[in-house]
Protein backbone atom coordinates (compact mmCIF):
# COMPACT_ATOMS: atom_id res chain seq x y z
CA UNK A 1 0.00 0.00 0.00
CA UNK A 2 1.58 3.25 -0.59
CA UNK A 3 2.16 5.72 1.73
CA UNK A 4 2.86 9.30 0.86
CA UNK A 5 5.38 10.92 3.23
CA UNK A 6 8.41 12.71 2.63
CA UNK A 7 10.50 10.35 4.75
CA UNK A 8 9.82 7.57 2.56
CA UNK A 9 13.28 6.71 0.26
CA UNK A 10 10.73 5.58 -2.50
CA UNK A 11 10.78 6.36 -6.41
CA UNK A 12 6.80 7.73 -6.79
CA UNK A 13 5.36 7.63 -10.22
CA UNK A 14 2.39 9.63 -11.10
CA UNK A 15 0.68 8.94 -14.31
CA UNK A 16 -2.39 10.95 -15.82
CA UNK A 17 -4.36 9.46 -18.86
CA UNK A 18 -6.53 11.53 -21.15
CA UNK A 19 -9.55 9.68 -22.53
CA UNK A 20 -13.57 10.46 -23.70
CA UNK A 21 -15.87 9.13 -21.21
CA UNK A 22 -16.59 6.40 -23.97
CA UNK A 23 -13.48 4.47 -23.12
CA UNK A 24 -12.78 5.24 -19.23
CA UNK A 25 -13.90 2.03 -18.26
CA UNK A 26 -12.26 -0.20 -20.78
CA UNK A 27 -8.96 2.09 -19.81
CA UNK A 28 -9.96 1.05 -16.09
CA UNK A 29 -10.09 -2.26 -17.15
CA UNK A 30 -7.09 -2.84 -18.80
CA UNK A 31 -5.09 -0.38 -15.96
CA UNK A 32 -6.89 -3.61 -13.40
CA UNK A 33 -5.75 -6.38 -15.49
CA UNK A 34 -2.26 -4.98 -16.02
CA UNK A 35 -1.80 -3.88 -12.38
CA UNK A 36 -3.19 -7.97 -11.67
CA UNK A 37 -1.19 -9.68 -13.73
CA UNK A 38 1.67 -8.16 -14.26
CA UNK A 39 2.54 -4.77 -12.79
CA UNK A 40 2.15 -5.79 -9.17
CA UNK A 41 4.16 -8.87 -9.37
CA UNK A 42 7.26 -6.62 -10.54
CA UNK A 43 10.55 -6.75 -8.22
CA UNK A 44 10.29 -3.26 -6.75
CA UNK A 45 6.24 -2.27 -6.73
CA UNK A 46 5.12 -1.27 -3.47
CA UNK A 47 1.62 -0.32 -4.19
CA UNK A 48 -0.87 2.02 -6.92
CA UNK A 49 -4.34 3.74 -6.09
CA UNK A 50 -5.81 4.64 -9.29
CA UNK A 51 -8.45 7.98 -9.35
CA UNK A 52 -11.13 8.82 -11.67
CA UNK A 53 -12.21 12.50 -12.01
CA UNK A 54 -16.45 12.66 -12.56
CA UNK A 55 -16.53 13.26 -15.99
CA UNK A 56 -14.94 10.37 -16.26
CA UNK A 57 -12.04 12.36 -19.35
CA UNK A 58 -8.98 11.69 -16.84
CA UNK A 59 -7.16 9.14 -14.49
CA UNK A 60 -4.53 9.49 -11.99
CA UNK A 61 -2.63 6.95 -11.53
CA UNK A 62 -0.12 6.79 -8.29
CA UNK A 63 2.07 4.13 -7.72
CA UNK A 64 5.22 3.80 -5.24
CA UNK A 65 8.36 1.74 -5.81
CA UNK A 66 11.18 0.56 -4.51
CA UNK A 67 13.73 2.68 -7.11
CA UNK A 68 13.59 4.64 -9.91
CA UNK A 69 15.61 1.44 -11.94
CA UNK A 70 12.72 -0.82 -11.13
CA UNK A 71 10.29 1.79 -12.62
CA UNK A 72 12.18 1.88 -15.55
CA UNK A 73 12.83 -1.81 -16.06
CA UNK A 74 8.87 -2.50 -15.55
CA UNK A 75 8.06 0.25 -18.30
CA UNK A 76 11.01 -0.96 -20.77
CA UNK A 77 9.80 -5.03 -20.42
CA UNK A 78 7.79 -6.71 -23.78
CA UNK A 79 5.37 -6.88 -21.66
CA UNK A 80 4.66 -3.52 -20.66
CA UNK A 81 5.33 -2.13 -23.88
CA UNK A 82 2.77 -4.29 -25.35
CA UNK A 83 0.29 -3.10 -23.14
CA UNK A 84 1.40 0.66 -23.68
CA UNK A 85 0.34 0.42 -26.69
CA UNK A 86 -3.14 -0.81 -25.57
CA UNK A 87 -3.52 1.92 -23.36
CA UNK A 88 -2.84 4.47 -26.54
CA UNK A 89 -5.44 3.08 -28.24
CA UNK A 90 -8.14 3.87 -25.04
CA UNK A 91 -6.79 7.24 -24.85
CA UNK A 92 -5.99 10.75 -26.17
CA UNK A 93 -2.75 10.91 -24.02
CA UNK A 94 -1.18 9.56 -20.87
CA UNK A 95 2.17 10.39 -19.13
CA UNK A 96 4.34 8.73 -16.98
CA UNK A 97 5.90 11.19 -14.42
CA UNK A 98 8.72 10.44 -11.53
CA UNK A 99 8.29 12.84 -8.29
CA UNK A 100 9.95 13.44 -5.54
CA UNK A 101 7.36 13.81 -1.75
CA UNK A 102 8.57 17.27 -0.82
CA UNK A 103 6.08 17.46 1.66
CA UNK A 104 2.96 15.79 3.20
CA UNK A 105 -0.06 17.13 5.28
CA UNK A 106 -2.41 15.40 7.51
Amino acid sequence: MPTISNANTVQTVITTFEMTPGTCQDLLDELEDAYENFISHQPGFIGAGVHVNDAQTRIANYSQWERREDFQAMLRSDEMRARSRRLHELCRSFEPVMYDVVASYG
